[in-house]
């Protein structure tokens, strides 16, 4: 099973995102998780991360729900991603509506076997996400 994220400033919201992952995938699951490049989300997002992406993975790799972390192939092509992981699953967090389209389309043109689940979000938490962390690591310092 697969999973993907960029993982910037890795806080609760992440890990309940892969607990749930592998969780459905079941009981002998192995979670295998994509770490986007530092140029992949300086491009999807506008900004580079404030981690680097060999410290992002490296962290997503220490968790213990994480079987495998890698980092994403450069051209975020999810052709490639799809035939050299080959997964059976693949789970995705809340936000993901591009790459679940994306998912979807390539399986459809491909006659590609593979389940999406997506994992909604697990309700409202103070830091519950990279950029409300940043905002409070902002607001705290600029007084």
């Amino acid at each position: 099973m697969l999973a993907s994220g960029v993982f910037d400033l890795l806080h609760l919201g992440h890990v309940k995102f892969l607990e749930a992952a592998k969780k459905a995938g079941g009981k002998n699951a192995k979670l295998f998780v994509i770490v986007a490049r530092d140029r992949t989300v300086e491009k999807i997002k506008g900004r580079k991360p404030i981690i680097p992406e060999n410290q992002r993975r490296t962290l997503i790799n220490s968790l213990k729900v994480v079987d495998k972390a890698i980092l994403g192939y450069e051209m975020l092509d999810i052709a490639e991603v799809i035939n050299k992981m080959k997964p059976d699953l693949i789970v995705l967090g809340h936000d993901q509506k591009t790459m679940e389209k994306n998912v979807k389309e390539y399986c459809c043109n491909n006659a590609v076997n593979i389940d999406i689940i997506k994992i909604e979000k697990f309700g409202e938490d103070s830091l519950d996400s990279s950029s409300k962390i940043l905002r409070k690591i902002i607001n705290k310092f600029s007084r």
